[in-house]
Protein backbone atom coordinates (compact mmCIF):
# COMPACT_ATOMS: atom_id res chain seq x y z
CA UNK A 1 0.00 0.00 0.00
CA UNK A 2 1.20 3.68 -0.83
CA UNK A 3 3.49 4.41 1.95
CA UNK A 4 2.43 6.83 4.87
CA UNK A 5 2.06 10.19 4.36
CA UNK A 6 2.97 9.81 0.22
CA UNK A 7 -0.92 10.82 -0.51
CA UNK A 8 -0.37 14.27 0.80
CA UNK A 9 -0.29 15.89 -2.33
CA UNK A 10 -3.31 14.08 -3.67
CA UNK A 11 -5.43 15.38 -0.83
CA UNK A 12 -7.59 18.41 -2.81
CA UNK A 13 -10.60 20.05 -1.10
CA UNK A 14 -13.50 19.15 -2.47
CA UNK A 15 -12.36 15.90 -5.07
CA UNK A 16 -10.12 13.49 -2.64
CA UNK A 17 -9.54 13.33 1.43
CA UNK A 18 -6.46 11.48 2.28
CA UNK A 19 -8.55 7.98 2.76
CA UNK A 20 -10.46 8.31 -0.42
CA UNK A 21 -6.91 8.95 -2.74
CA UNK A 22 -5.47 5.36 -0.64
CA UNK A 23 -8.41 4.22 -1.86
CA UNK A 24 -8.28 5.25 -5.52
CA UNK A 25 -4.40 4.08 -5.92
CA UNK A 26 -5.73 0.46 -3.84
CA UNK A 27 -8.53 0.41 -6.13
CA UNK A 28 -6.27 0.51 -9.59
CA UNK A 29 -3.77 -1.87 -7.71
CA UNK A 30 -6.44 -4.12 -7.03
CA UNK A 31 -7.06 -4.62 -11.19
CA UNK A 32 -3.66 -4.76 -12.53
CA UNK A 33 -2.16 -8.17 -12.84
CA UNK A 34 0.40 -9.67 -11.29
CA UNK A 35 2.17 -9.70 -14.67
CA UNK A 36 2.15 -6.06 -14.13
CA UNK A 37 -0.37 -5.32 -17.01
CA UNK A 38 -3.24 -2.84 -16.18
CA UNK A 39 -6.66 -3.40 -18.15
CA UNK A 40 -9.08 -0.98 -18.22
CA UNK A 41 -11.13 -3.22 -15.65
CA UNK A 42 -11.18 -6.95 -14.81
CA UNK A 43 -12.39 -8.80 -17.73
CA UNK A 44 -12.04 -6.10 -20.42
CA UNK A 45 -9.13 -5.11 -22.44
CA UNK A 46 -6.05 -3.45 -22.23
CA UNK A 47 -4.45 -0.42 -24.73
CA UNK A 48 -0.92 0.51 -24.14
CA UNK A 49 -2.19 4.02 -24.08
CA UNK A 50 -4.52 4.00 -21.08
CA UNK A 51 -1.88 1.36 -19.03
CA UNK A 52 0.82 4.14 -19.07
CA UNK A 53 -1.46 6.57 -17.59
CA UNK A 54 -2.36 4.30 -15.15
CA UNK A 55 1.16 3.79 -13.88
CA UNK A 56 1.92 6.89 -13.90
CA UNK A 57 -0.77 7.50 -11.51
CA UNK A 58 0.71 4.86 -9.61
CA UNK A 59 3.96 6.61 -9.68
CA UNK A 60 2.51 9.48 -8.16
CA UNK A 61 1.01 7.97 -5.19
CA UNK A 62 4.50 6.07 -5.00
CA UNK A 63 3.56 2.83 -5.88
CA UNK A 64 6.72 2.85 -7.88
CA UNK A 65 7.33 -1.09 -7.81
CA UNK A 66 3.73 -1.36 -9.14
CA UNK A 67 4.56 1.83 -12.28
CA UNK A 68 7.44 -0.28 -12.99
CA UNK A 69 6.39 -3.65 -13.45
CA UNK A 70 3.53 -2.06 -15.80
CA UNK A 71 6.73 -0.50 -17.88
CA UNK A 72 8.41 -3.91 -18.00
CA UNK A 73 5.34 -5.64 -19.17
CA UNK A 74 4.97 -2.82 -22.10
CA UNK A 75 9.23 -4.22 -23.03
CA UNK A 76 8.16 -7.77 -23.12
CA UNK A 77 5.28 -7.37 -25.12
CA UNK A 78 6.73 -4.93 -27.97
CA UNK A 79 6.25 -5.91 -31.36
CA UNK A 80 9.68 -6.29 -33.76
CA UNK A 81 9.01 -2.71 -35.34
CA UNK A 82 8.88 -1.04 -32.08
CA UNK A 83 5.15 -0.83 -31.81
CA UNK A 84 2.25 -2.52 -29.83
CA UNK A 85 -0.88 -3.45 -30.94
CA UNK A 86 -4.15 -1.35 -30.31
CA UNK A 87 -5.75 -4.00 -27.61
CA UNK A 88 -5.25 -6.84 -25.59
CA UNK A 89 -6.90 -9.35 -23.83
CA UNK A 90 -7.09 -9.40 -20.40
CA UNK A 91 -6.66 -13.08 -18.45
CA UNK A 92 -4.22 -13.75 -21.45
CA UNK A 93 -1.95 -10.73 -22.54
CA UNK A 94 -0.18 -12.44 -25.42
CA UNK A 95 -3.34 -12.22 -27.18
CA UNK A 96 -3.95 -9.11 -28.83
CA UNK A 97 -7.93 -8.20 -29.83
CA UNK A 98 -6.48 -5.38 -32.32
CA UNK A 99 -4.13 -5.78 -34.24
CA UNK A 100 -3.78 -2.22 -35.77
CA UNK A 101 -0.84 -0.24 -34.02
CA UNK A 102 -1.70 3.57 -33.33
CA UNK A 103 1.03 6.00 -33.42
CA UNK A 104 0.01 7.69 -30.12
CA UNK A 105 -0.44 4.53 -28.13
CA UNK A 106 3.15 3.19 -28.89
CA UNK A 107 4.87 7.09 -28.57
CA UNK A 108 3.22 7.05 -24.71
CA UNK A 109 5.66 4.75 -23.36
CA UNK A 110 8.38 7.58 -23.33
CA UNK A 111 5.80 10.17 -21.08
CA UNK A 112 5.35 7.31 -18.83
CA UNK A 113 9.62 6.15 -18.53
CA UNK A 114 10.41 9.67 -18.17
CA UNK A 115 8.06 10.27 -14.95
CA UNK A 116 9.47 7.26 -12.91
CA UNK A 117 12.51 8.32 -13.68
CA UNK A 118 11.59 11.61 -11.82
CA UNK A 119 9.80 9.96 -9.48
CA UNK A 120 12.70 7.56 -8.37
CA UNK A 121 15.85 8.78 -9.79
CA UNK A 122 16.58 5.35 -11.15
CA UNK A 123 18.65 5.39 -14.15
CA UNK A 124 18.75 1.64 -13.99
CA UNK A 125 15.31 1.48 -14.81
CA UNK A 126 15.74 4.17 -17.66
CA UNK A 127 18.77 2.09 -19.03
CA UNK A 128 16.45 -1.20 -19.20
CA UNK A 129 14.05 0.93 -21.05
CA UNK A 130 15.71 2.73 -23.11
CA UNK A 131 16.06 0.35 -25.87
CA UNK A 132 11.85 -0.39 -25.60
CA UNK A 133 11.47 3.67 -25.83
CA UNK A 134 14.20 4.01 -28.82
CA UNK A 135 12.14 1.58 -31.29
CA UNK A 136 8.70 2.90 -30.40
CA UNK A 137 10.02 6.40 -31.22
CA UNK A 138 11.47 5.12 -34.75
CA UNK A 139 8.32 3.13 -35.01
CA UNK A 140 6.18 6.02 -34.69
CA UNK A 141 8.30 8.48 -36.86
CA UNK A 142 7.92 6.00 -39.75
CA UNK A 143 4.90 7.36 -39.63
CA UNK A 144 5.46 11.44 -40.16
CA UNK A 145 4.15 12.74 -42.89
CA UNK A 146 5.88 15.52 -44.82
CA UNK A 147 3.93 18.42 -43.24
CA UNK A 148 4.97 17.20 -39.81
CA UNK A 149 1.76 15.68 -38.73
CA UNK A 150 1.72 11.88 -37.89
CA UNK A 151 -0.13 9.12 -39.52
CA UNK A 152 -2.86 7.53 -37.05
CA UNK A 153 -1.79 3.80 -37.59
CA UNK A 154 -0.76 0.98 -39.71
CA UNK A 155 -3.17 -1.67 -40.03
CA UNK A 156 -2.63 -5.19 -38.77
CA UNK A 157 -1.27 -6.03 -42.70
CA UNK A 158 1.35 -3.42 -42.04
CA UNK A 159 -0.34 -0.98 -44.38
CA UNK A 160 0.13 2.65 -43.15
CA UNK A 161 -3.42 5.47 -42.51
CA UNK A 162 -1.83 8.23 -43.09
CA UNK A 163 -4.74 10.37 -42.07
CA UNK A 164 -3.45 12.63 -39.01
CA UNK A 165 -5.77 12.94 -35.49
CA UNK A 166 -4.92 16.20 -33.87
CA UNK A 167 -5.31 14.95 -30.76
CA UNK A 168 -3.07 11.90 -31.00
CA UNK A 169 -0.28 14.13 -32.83
CA UNK A 170 -0.73 16.16 -30.01
CA UNK A 171 -0.38 13.46 -27.48
CA UNK A 172 3.02 11.80 -29.21
CA UNK A 173 4.47 15.78 -29.20
CA UNK A 174 4.60 15.63 -25.45
CA UNK A 175 6.07 11.71 -26.20
CA UNK A 176 8.69 12.99 -28.57
CA UNK A 177 9.71 16.00 -25.97
CA UNK A 178 9.92 13.05 -23.20
CA UNK A 179 12.06 11.27 -24.88
CA UNK A 180 14.47 13.73 -26.21
CA UNK A 181 15.00 14.08 -22.37
CA UNK A 182 15.42 10.33 -21.99
CA UNK A 183 17.87 10.75 -24.65
CA UNK A 184 19.72 13.89 -22.95
CA UNK A 185 19.95 12.01 -19.89
CA UNK A 186 21.37 9.02 -21.57
CA UNK A 187 24.20 11.70 -23.48
CA UNK A 188 22.80 9.98 -26.99
CA UNK A 189 21.79 13.06 -29.25
CA UNK A 190 18.90 12.00 -31.40
CA UNK A 191 18.58 15.24 -33.71
CA UNK A 192 16.46 13.51 -35.75
CA UNK A 193 13.69 13.15 -33.40
CA UNK A 194 14.40 17.16 -32.54
CA UNK A 195 13.66 17.74 -36.31
CA UNK A 196 10.55 15.53 -36.05
CA UNK A 197 8.87 17.17 -32.68
CA UNK A 198 9.31 20.55 -34.28
CA UNK A 199 8.06 19.86 -37.36
CA UNK A 200 5.15 17.64 -35.87
CA UNK A 201 4.67 21.21 -33.90
CA UNK A 202 4.14 23.32 -36.35
CA UNK A 203 1.56 21.69 -37.84
CA UNK A 204 -0.72 21.74 -34.74
CA UNK A 205 -0.23 25.10 -34.24
CA UNK A 206 -0.45 26.55 -38.13
CA UNK A 207 -1.91 23.71 -40.00
CA UNK A 208 -5.19 22.09 -39.11
CA UNK A 209 -6.18 21.52 -42.49
CA UNK A 210 -3.15 18.69 -42.25
CA UNK A 211 -5.57 16.98 -39.84
CA UNK A 212 -8.72 15.13 -39.86
CA UNK A 213 -11.86 16.82 -38.97
CA UNK A 214 -12.61 15.86 -35.71
CA UNK A 215 -13.11 19.82 -34.00
CA UNK A 216 -17.12 17.80 -32.19
CA UNK A 217 -14.78 15.75 -29.77
CA UNK A 218 -13.66 17.82 -26.66
CA UNK A 219 -9.82 15.84 -27.08
CA UNK A 220 -9.25 17.74 -29.96
CA UNK A 221 -9.97 20.91 -28.46
CA UNK A 222 -7.81 20.49 -25.13
CA UNK A 223 -5.19 18.12 -26.18
CA UNK A 224 -3.14 20.70 -28.13
CA UNK A 225 -2.56 22.89 -24.58
CA UNK A 226 -1.94 19.33 -22.27
CA UNK A 227 0.64 18.05 -24.80
CA UNK A 228 2.73 21.58 -24.81
CA UNK A 229 2.06 21.94 -28.72
CA UNK A 230 0.22 25.44 -27.66
CA UNK A 231 1.23 27.52 -24.96
CA UNK A 232 0.77 31.15 -23.94
CA UNK A 233 -2.17 33.66 -25.26
CA UNK A 234 -2.68 30.89 -28.11
CA UNK A 235 -3.17 28.29 -25.19
CA UNK A 236 -5.98 30.70 -23.35
CA UNK A 237 -7.31 31.66 -26.73
CA UNK A 238 -8.17 28.04 -27.72
CA UNK A 239 -9.48 26.87 -24.45
CA UNK A 240 -12.07 30.43 -24.02
CA UNK A 241 -13.10 29.64 -27.79
CA UNK A 242 -15.37 26.79 -26.89
CA UNK A 243 -15.54 26.36 -22.88
CA UNK A 244 -19.10 26.98 -23.24
CA UNK A 245 -19.53 24.48 -25.92
CA UNK A 246 -17.56 21.64 -23.55
CA UNK A 247 -18.13 22.19 -19.85
CA UNK A 248 -21.44 21.51 -18.44
CA UNK A 249 -21.11 23.59 -15.07
CA UNK A 250 -21.43 21.06 -11.96
CA UNK A 251 -20.89 18.01 -13.91
CA UNK A 252 -17.64 18.63 -15.92
CA UNK A 253 -16.60 17.89 -19.48
CA UNK A 254 -18.80 16.78 -22.85
CA UNK A 255 -17.16 14.37 -25.03
CA UNK A 256 -18.37 14.61 -28.12
CA UNK A 257 -20.54 17.46 -29.31
CA UNK A 258 -23.35 17.58 -29.33
CA UNK A 259 -23.77 14.25 -27.13
CA UNK A 260 -25.54 15.17 -23.68
CA UNK A 261 -22.33 12.79 -22.07
CA UNK A 262 -19.80 14.39 -19.98
CA UNK A 263 -16.75 11.57 -18.75
CA UNK A 264 -14.25 11.44 -16.27
CA UNK A 265 -11.46 10.87 -18.33
CA UNK A 266 -11.64 13.79 -20.54
CA UNK A 267 -12.83 16.18 -17.87
CA UNK A 268 -9.69 15.21 -15.79
CA UNK A 269 -7.38 16.22 -18.65
CA UNK A 270 -9.04 19.65 -19.12
CA UNK A 271 -8.26 20.12 -15.50
CA UNK A 272 -4.62 19.05 -16.27
CA UNK A 273 -4.49 21.60 -19.30
CA UNK A 274 -5.90 24.45 -17.22
CA UNK A 275 -3.45 23.34 -14.36
CA UNK A 276 -0.77 23.71 -17.52
CA UNK A 277 -1.80 27.22 -18.26
CA UNK A 278 -1.35 28.85 -14.97
CA UNK A 279 -5.46 28.10 -14.40
CA UNK A 280 -5.61 26.14 -11.03
CA UNK A 281 -8.95 27.48 -9.88
CA UNK A 282 -10.42 26.77 -12.74
CA UNK A 283 -8.86 23.57 -12.82
CA UNK A 284 -10.05 22.66 -9.42
CA UNK A 285 -14.08 23.30 -10.20
CA UNK A 286 -14.10 20.94 -13.23
CA UNK A 287 -12.35 18.41 -11.16
CA UNK A 288 -14.54 18.82 -8.06
CA UNK A 289 -17.65 18.76 -10.51
CA UNK A 290 -17.25 15.29 -11.65
CA UNK A 291 -17.00 13.90 -8.20
CA UNK A 292 -20.21 12.44 -8.88
CA UNK A 293 -19.01 9.92 -10.89
CA UNK A 294 -16.73 8.20 -7.98
CA UNK A 295 -18.81 5.20 -7.03
CA UNK A 296 -20.01 4.29 -3.83
CA UNK A 297 -18.95 0.66 -4.10
CA UNK A 298 -15.77 1.46 -1.73
CA UNK A 299 -13.48 0.50 -4.93
CA UNK A 300 -12.09 4.10 -5.22
CA UNK A 301 -12.99 3.97 -8.99
CA UNK A 302 -15.13 6.56 -11.16
CA UNK A 303 -18.01 5.36 -13.96
CA UNK A 304 -16.29 6.45 -17.11
CA UNK A 305 -19.39 9.03 -17.95
CA UNK A 306 -22.75 10.19 -17.02
CA UNK A 307 -25.85 10.89 -19.43
CA UNK A 308 -27.55 13.70 -18.09
CA UNK A 309 -30.38 14.33 -20.08
CA UNK A 310 -31.31 10.70 -18.48
CA UNK A 311 -29.58 11.29 -15.86
CA UNK A 312 -27.73 7.72 -15.67
CA UNK A 313 -24.30 6.28 -15.48
CA UNK A 314 -23.08 5.18 -18.94
CA UNK A 315 -21.50 3.20 -19.51
CA UNK A 316 -21.47 0.60 -16.56
CA UNK A 317 -17.39 0.67 -15.90
CA UNK A 318 -15.47 1.75 -13.73
CA UNK A 319 -12.04 1.94 -15.31
CA UNK A 320 -8.67 2.47 -14.13
CA UNK A 321 -7.37 5.50 -16.79
CA UNK A 322 -10.54 7.62 -15.08
CA UNK A 323 -9.37 6.81 -11.78
CA UNK A 324 -5.56 7.68 -13.05
CA UNK A 325 -6.20 10.68 -15.24
CA UNK A 326 -7.82 12.16 -11.74
CA UNK A 327 -4.80 11.16 -9.84
CA UNK A 328 -2.28 13.07 -12.11
CA UNK A 329 -4.03 16.29 -12.06
CA UNK A 330 -4.67 16.20 -8.69
CA UNK A 331 -0.68 15.09 -8.40
CA UNK A 332 0.11 18.29 -10.57
CA UNK A 333 -2.45 20.88 -8.81
CA UNK A 334 -0.95 19.59 -5.33
CA UNK A 335 2.81 20.08 -6.51
CA UNK A 336 4.41 17.10 -7.00
CA UNK A 337 7.30 17.17 -8.81
CA UNK A 338 7.15 14.54 -11.23
CA UNK A 339 3.56 14.86 -12.56
CA UNK A 340 4.58 18.96 -12.83
CA UNK A 341 7.50 18.31 -14.82
CA UNK A 342 5.90 16.17 -17.39
CA UNK A 343 2.73 18.37 -17.61
CA UNK A 344 4.33 21.71 -17.52
CA UNK A 345 6.63 20.77 -20.12
CA UNK A 346 9.30 23.58 -18.92
CA UNK A 347 12.16 20.94 -18.41
CA UNK A 348 11.34 19.20 -21.67
CA UNK A 349 13.68 19.53 -25.07
CA UNK A 350 11.72 21.53 -27.58
CA UNK A 351 13.61 20.34 -30.67
CA UNK A 352 14.17 22.42 -33.95
CA UNK A 353 11.83 24.68 -35.41
CA UNK A 354 11.53 24.21 -38.94
CA UNK A 355 12.78 26.66 -41.22
CA UNK A 356 10.11 26.82 -43.85
CA UNK A 357 6.06 26.99 -43.40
Amino acid sequence: MTSPGYTEHLVLEGVLTDDQARETVAGILAVQRADGAIPWFRGHHLDPWDHTEAAMALDAAGEHEAAARAYEWLARHQNPDGSWYAAYHDGDHTQATDRSRETNFCAYIAVGVWHHYLATGDDAFVDRMWPAVYAAVEFVLGLQQPGGEIGWKREEDGSPVNDALLTGSSSIHQALRCALAIAEQREEPQPDWELAVGALRHAIQSHPERFLDKNRYSMDWYYPVLAGALTGTAAKERIEAQWDDFVVPGLGVRCVLPNPWVTGGESCELALALWAMGESDRALEILQSVQHLRADDGSGLYWTGYVFEDKAIWPQELTTWTAGSLLLAVAALGGDEATCAVFSGERLPLGLDPDCC
